[in-house]
């Protein structure tokens, strides 16, 4: 299988993993949400590849979502609205793009003879830890709009492979981090607000925990779940099986960047209290029992390639480090 597409590939998780599989020597459709801009997002800074096809359009057009899938050994599906904040706002093209999206690829890929999908999960399905660390067994806890859709949107993924054979796999990054984040997560909004020169930086709660996987790491569970036939029909994590807190976090960051800034708690950055997720730490026994991935990165490694790039002024004038970004 060396024909691949990647909806979403022109956002944070999608360009890297786009960048991975041109490495190994994949031939690589790269999908990119339509613009009049022609704006490929962060495909913009990956270099002219012979095996890179770039395509723009919209997964919730399924007839468009058929035709681009023609010729296709594996679809990599990433393509979906991600931001907690705005999901509150706008829950409706949450269901529209993570649902309906979801079920045009599965339906596309069972019409053209069963084409093998990856469909991209998250360890916000679990909600706040009932037990820790986090297994595939781990109940789903709709906390938000964007987790109530992503469980609908595995849910649909997976009846493909009960109901007709579909090979299907749920891969389900933990929180992941690294260059060209979106400025929604914490990790990038303390690094852009401090590299901008701001003294007092504006954040949410900081006492939740998080499982931290650096975005080459990411990537790489990708390629190593499309490798195995054993994970088809199976949800699998990708986490680190470590715990940190926001706190620490900002404390690591601040060290790093040789930076003394002062925390200032911003309301409108917090959750509502029964939709913030406090703890999420993921086993990846499964993940580690079924491929030889193993994570590369530890937290602190991942941070000085992430600062690296974000201080950068090319890259750091890509981010409005004043704005509290939905």
């Amino acid at each position: 299988m060396n024909k691949v597409l990647i909806t979403g590939a022109d956002g944070f998780i999608g360009s890297h993993l786009t960048e991975l599989l041109l490495e190994k020597g994949y031939q690589v459709r790269a999908l990119s949400y339509y613009n009049s801009f022609n704006f490929w997002g962060w495909l913009e800074d990956i270099p002219a590849n012979s095996n890179l096809e770039i395509v723009t359009g919209d997964v919730r057009d399924p007839h468009f979502v058929k035709h681009i899938m023609q010729d296709i050994d594996i679809v990599f599906h990433l393509a979906a609205l991600i931001a907690i904040p705005y999901s509150y706002n706008a829950p409706d093209s949450y269901i529209d793009t993570n649902i309906k999206g979801t079920l045009n690829i599965c339906q596309a890929a069972r019409e053209l003879n069963g084409i093998r999908v990856i469909h991209t999960s998250t360890s916000e399905v679990y909600g706040t830890a009932k037990y820790v660390p986090i297994d595939e067994k781990h109940p789903k806890q709709p906390q938000s709009p964007y987790s109530a859709s992503k469980i609908g949107a595995d849910a649909i993924a997976l009846s493909f492979y009960n109901a007709f054979q579909l090979p299907v796999t749920i891969v389900r990054p933990f929180n992941t981090f690294g260059p060209r984040q979106s400025a929604r997560a914490i990790i990038p909004t303390i690094i852009t607000q401090i590299a901008s020169g701001m003294k007092e930086l504006k954040l949410g709660d900081l006492t939740p925990t998080r499982d931290f996987n650096y975005v080459k790491d990411t990537a790489r569970g990708f390629l190593a779940v499309s490798d195995c036939d054993k994970t088809i029909g199976k949800e699998i994590n990708i986490a680190s099986n470590f715990e940190i807190s926001m706190e620490e976090i900002l404390n690591l960051i601040k060290k790093i960047m040789k930076k003394d800034v002062e925390f200032l708690p911003d309301e409108e950055r917090l959750r509502p209290g029964n939709s913030e997720v406090f703890r999420l730490w993921g086993d990846n026994s499964l993940m580690t029992s079924l491929t030889d991935w193993r994570p590369q990165y530890t937290v602190e490694q991942g941070l000085e390639e992430t600062i690296a790039w974000f201080t950068k002024p090319e890259n750091l004038k890509k981010y409005k480090a004043g704005i509290y970004n939905l």
